[in-house]
């Protein structure tokens, strides 16, 4: 276990444990430090510039600085606050103009960032170049990417190389015509993009997006359906439609991280099609039954048959002591070999 360090930030006195940074022991303590290319989840970078804050009389980044004992951390001054501005002016200078159509007004973070620092629009007018739209690459099925909201702060790029190990993205060009890219800029579609969505969920702005999303009215914690991990999810609900879903941190098996399927995978809940009854076909028609009716006509009919004349498939959806379970029925009761997996066919 660290051992703790004391240090004190705008006079208050914390203690933290050894190896953490001056931004992670402010905001573990509740005192906010603007910043958008940090994420809890990702090795800081310091690449924004917004997190400065004044030690020992000298200005430093705050999300590499680890704290020390005795440390005393200054975290607004007017000059802390000069720096802080001009940063946030020459990201807005470039960055997407209307934000009352953008899908993260409101929760977007460099929003909150330029109304901490005080952004007045107007400074903004000299700073701004000729209008150069990038465009909107539609082509993942699940999320769009709109460049001409990014602030480069790199968040999906780390993500992708050290969350997911995939490193399909990166930045790409120089100077003012940095952008972040696939391999030879080519569309997210055309890339080995699994669209799994950690960079969506850690996009700070609004240049990653979900094609569909509403707002929830409630989430429900509960698990996966599609494999046998068992990742912990969150679908958020509204009504009696699910309308979203994100991973839960907590759970031991996923860590708060997701596939397609479980990310983006979920309307299947909401089809009309789905079965919430058993069907036994009778007089050539399927009739609704209870799951009493239903277990006691399968068991029964499983009786009349034994040995090779049987085999079972059992799902990829199941759990591995469900499978297992499975396949010792077969082999115990049914008293055949006969067992395989749908997801080897």
């Amino acid at each position: 276990m660290n051992k703790e360090v004391s240090l004190t930030i705008d006079g208050q006195s914390i203690s933290v444990p050894e190896g953490t940074t001056v931004l992670e022991a402010a905001l573990d303590s509740g005192i906010y430090i603007p910043h958008l290319c940090y994420h809890p989840d990702l090795e800081p970078v310091g690449v924004c510039r917004v997190c400065m804050v004044e030690i020992g009389g000298r200005m430093t980044i705050s999300c590499k600085t680890p704290v020390q004992d005795g440390m005393k951390v200054i975290t607004d001054s007017p000059a802390i606050n000069r720096v802080r501005k001009t940063a946030v002016e020459l990201l807005l200078a470039n960055y997407h103009r209307d934000c009352a159509t953008c899908d993260k007004n409101s929760v977007c973070e460099l929003q909150r960032v330029a109304r901490y620092v005080g952004v007045d629009p107007e400074d903004l007018d000299h700073l701004r170049p000729p209008d150069s739209s990038k465009g909107i690459d539609t082509s993942n099925p699940f999320f769009d990417r709109d460049l001409d909201k990014c602030i480069l702060c790199g968040i999906c790029v780390r993500t992708c190389r050290e969350i997911t190990g995939v490193s399909v993205i990166d930045f790409i060009n120089r100077g003012y015509k940095t952008t972040i890219g696939t391999f030879e800029d080519q569309p997210l579609k055309e890339s080995p993009c699994g669209s799994c969505g950690e960079c969506v969920v850690r996009c700070p702005v609004g240049a990653l997006t979900p094609k569909e999303q509403e707002e929830p009215s409630r989430e429900v914690l509960t698990t996966c359906s599609y494999c046998g991990c068992g990742c912990g999810i969150y679908l958020g609900v509204r009504g009696d439609r699910v309308v979203s879903a994100r991973g839960d941190i907590d759970n031991p098996a996923s860590l708060g991280r997701l596939c397609v399927k479980g990310r983006y995978g979920y309307g299947f809940v909401n089809s009309e099609d789905r079965l919430t009854k058993p069907l036994i076909k009778k007089n050539g028609e399927f009739e609704e039954v209870s799951w009493d009716e239903a277990l006691e006509y399968t068991a029964s009919r499983l009786s009349e048959h034994k040995g090779d004349e049987t085999a079972v498939l059992s799902s990829a959806k199941c759990t591995n002591e469900e499978n297992y379970i499975i396949q010792k029925f077969t082999r115990a009761v049914m008293e055949t070999n006969n067992v395989d997996h749908c997801a080897r066919l």
